[in-house]
């Protein structure tokens, strides 16, 4: 599985082909999809350009996107869009309409309260497990732990030197997480790193324009689409490798 985060805390200030409206989110969503993703992440925004949880900027955005494809759409539910646990709370509850999950930072505080709020409402949870932080032993002590869909294993290094040792050593911490999927990416100069390391170890992972802006080698990326495109290219290359070395 391959899951395309469209724009993230991403504005303006970082290039036009960055989808900010509804409109332009569709229209990133369909051409992904088109080139193999299967499965979306998004950041509803503002029409300032902020991230948001409330439903009168969430339904208009699901909405569109709904619209233009058929595959499985997320939300994320991150403190920065609300930093107030319980506001945060209240706005998952006040949704009119509901993504298909909703990823939810287990380092963060009131996490397990909207994580608990997201299920009883029949939205799945991504556990968001970020190295640097105190998640994975939060995630460890959770009852909701067997309930999520999967496990975000997010490698927040950056650095393209040392991403795969992070990328390790936060898969370690998670251990066997409640038996649950894991989907492994890295943000930045760690972003491509980790995807061929996913493809090597065979676990899901996820590109787009919240993970990176430009190319393997540099280049300034086109779109969503020519991010996933190259990175299910540079997956089954790592994939491929992988297994012709144990065989």
């Amino acid at each position: 599985m391959i899951q395309v985060c469209l724009n993230g805390a991403r504005g303006a200030d970082d290039g036009a082909v960055v989808p900010l409206s509804p409109a332009a989110l569709a229209d990133a969503a369909a051409e992904a999809v088109a080139a193999g993703a299967t499965d979306i992440h998004v950041h509803p925004k503002t029409p300032c350009g902020q991230d948001s949880l409330s439903p009168r900027v969430l339904a208009p955005t699901l909405e569109e996107i709904r619209a233009r494809v058929r595959v499985p759409v997320g939300v994320t539910t991150g403190a920065w869009a609300e930093p107030d646990p319980g506001a945060r709370l209240e706005r998952v509850l006040s949704w009119t309409v509901l993504p298909d999950h909703a990823s939810v930072n287990w380092h963060e505080p009131g996490a397990e309260e909207v994580a608990a709020a997201l299920l009883e409402r029949g939205v799945a949870v991504e556990a968001g497990i970020w190295s640097g932080t105190d998640g994975a032993a939060r995630f460890a002590a959770s009852p909701l732990g067997p309930r999520v869909l999967r496990v975000l294993a997010e490698v927040t290094d950056t650095s393209a030197d040392t991403a795969e040792q992070s990328a390790h050593a936060l898969l370690a911490d998670l251990g066997p997480a409640f038996g649950r999927p894991v989907l492994l990416h890295g943000e930045d100069g760690s972003a491509w790193p980790v995807l061929r390391l996913a493809g090597r170890l065979g676990l899901a992972t996820r590109i787009g324009l919240e993970d990176t802006l430009v190319l393997p080698d540099g280049e300034r990326a086109a779109s969503n689409g020519h991010l996933v495109a190259e990175g299910l290219r540079q997956y089954r290359q790592a994939r491929r490798t992988a297994l012709g070395e144990r065989e």
